[in-house]
């Protein structure tokens, strides 16, 4: 994903006749694996062709956490690794328990798509091929009751009252982020961390509540862009994955997020936050960040 390949829409995607959802459930496929729709609420503020992180990363949680399901478990580590564009189309989900284990199993989910058709030196057209565009792992581990020893290293945010509504405008607006609720309690781009209160306004996946890790999913790829420093009409910024630690299963609609992006000499960076419910911190991100110059 070079910034030649990806630049910000000109255009809001227009969404006000898509389903209430980023994704839309068409079944089994013969292989045995779901397949979905995608809407144009996904789309990346990058390319009007590709989603933006957070539905796919929220799409593969939600197969992580079904995959082989157990009462006595639950994910406290995910890692989403975005392998190239995620397209705007039917996306097929593949998972299995990777390493499994009585306590402790490693789980896997893929999200793949074909790839557009194209058209060779020699005029002839070469029908697009089935590829993984994203993959997530994640540890499960069995729960235990540690209530009275509960302790929190991270300041909790500012309530989400002390907010101001945020619109995303000019370079920034996109399907996806036209279909997030923000509050921002800072300046973004300014100094030190950005942070804000922010929840999805459509479903995952139509017809189907959220579980509290899915809706977590749905918001904190955007860790990027809020703790970005970085010009958007001088450069570009891709996260190429997410890596989110979860100590406490998040509560409520709203996702708190504080981060900020410290970017090194030659060409990358790293995003680094923590992630909040109403209560106060639940974990923490860390994203890996693709810079480049705007031709």
């Amino acid at each position: 994903m070079t910034s030649s390949e990806h630049t910000p829409n000109s255009e809001t995607p227009a969404t006000e006749t898509e389903p209430e959802a980023f994704f839309v459930p068409l079944g089994l496929n013969a292989r045995g694996n779901e397949v979905f729709s995608t809407t144009r609420r996904t789309v990346s503020l990058w390319a009007p062709t590709m989603q933006h992180g957070a539905p796919p990363s929220a799409l593969l949680v939600r197969a992580l956490e079904r995959v082989s399901p157990r009462e006595d478990v639950r994910v406290s580590r995910v890692v989403v690794e975005l392998l190239g564009p995620v397209p705007i189309s039917d996306i097929e989900v593949r998972s299995w328990v990777d390493r499994p284990g009585a306590n402790i199993e490693l789980v896997v989910a893929e999200l793949w798509a074909r790839s557009p058709d194209r058209v060779d030196q020699n005029g002839v057209v070469r029908e697009g091929v089935e590829r993984a565009v994203a993959r997530g792992t994640a540890w499960r581990m069995t729960t235990v009751d540690t209530s009275s020893e509960s302790h929190q290293a991270d300041a909790s945010l500012k309530p989400l009252s002390e907010g101001t509504s945020h619109n995303w405008g000019g370079m920034w607006k996109s399907g996806y982020l036209d279909n997030i609720e923000i509050f921002a309690l800072t300046e973004l781009g300014g100094n030190g961390p950005g942070q804000v209160w922010a929840r999805p306004t459509p479903a995952l996946v139509l017809g189907e509540e959220m579980t509290p890790l899915e809706r977590l999913f749905s918001i904190a790829d955007i860790a990027n862009g809020i703790g970005a420093k970085l010009d958007l009409n001088r450069w570009t910024f891709l996260n190429t994955d997410l890596t989110v630690h979860i100590f406490r299963v998040p509560e409520g609609d709203w996702v708190g997020i504080s981060a900020e992006t410290s970017t090194g000499p030659d060409g990358f960076a790293m995003s680094a936050g923590v992630l909040h419910d109403e209560r106060g911190p639940i974990g923490r991100i860390a994203q890996t960040v693709l810079v480049r110059p705007r031709p």
